[in-house]
């Protein structure tokens, strides 16, 4: 590796640097200038023995996409939450299942946001990732019988689809097979009886 690229990665990295610096400061709770710079002398140092690959992105931010994004977001964590409370209370134990949901696009982007909004989300967890086949392995807490499984795979689907329409440039959401006109369906969750 030349010079001129270890200068140029530094240089792209100067946002990581500030906030590994902030993160630092934050972490001592001491705003000072011998802090500030050791935090910086830190980040340095960190960026440049354990540099991060960069992610290849072409995608562009749509607020409206972000919008939606967060509120159904929202929605499914408060409704996702009392369902699990109930099924805390019940006297059977839920029927968990792990389930395998491919995803349509093969960014790594994509596949990380979406993993992390649907791990966020009470009753379901990522268990394992594929960035190759773009899979995700998901444990559902409770599945039900065949159409609960396909009801969480839709979920995840549907999740993914969000995050596109958030992120994703209209390329990449014409190569994963989304009409770019159509907007996403929200997910449901319904209360068990």
């Amino acid at each position: 590796m030349s010079l001129h690229t270890r200068r140029r990665r530094i240089a792209v990295q100067w946002p990581t640097l500030a906030w590994l610096t902030v993160v630092w400061v934050l972490l001592w709770g001491d705003l000072t200038v011998a802090n500030v710079l050791a935090g910086l002398a830190i980040a340095l140092v960190v960026s440049i023995a354990l540099p991060l690959p960069p992610v290849a992105a072409e995608g562009r931010l749509r607020p409206l996409g972000i919008l939606r994004l967060f509120a159904v977001f929202a929605k499914d964590v408060v409704v996702a939450s009392v369902v699990v409370s109930i099924q805390a209370f019940r006297r059977r134990p839920p029927r968990s299942a792990v389930i395998r949901v491919r995803l349509r696009s093969s960014s790594d982007l994509y596949l990380t946001l979406t993993a992390e909004f649907c791990s966020l989300v009470p009753g379901s967890l990522v268990v394992e990732a594929h960035r190759l086949t773009s899979t995700l392995y998901m444990h559902v807490l409770d599945a039900g019988g065949a159409d609960g499984i396909e009801d969480a795979r839709r979920r995840v689907l549907d999740q993914e689809e969000r995050v596109m329409r958030a992120f994703a440039s209209d390329r990449e959401i014409e190569a994963a097979g989304l009409d770019r006109s159509r907007q996403p369906v929200e997910s449901s969750h319904e209360v068990p009886a």
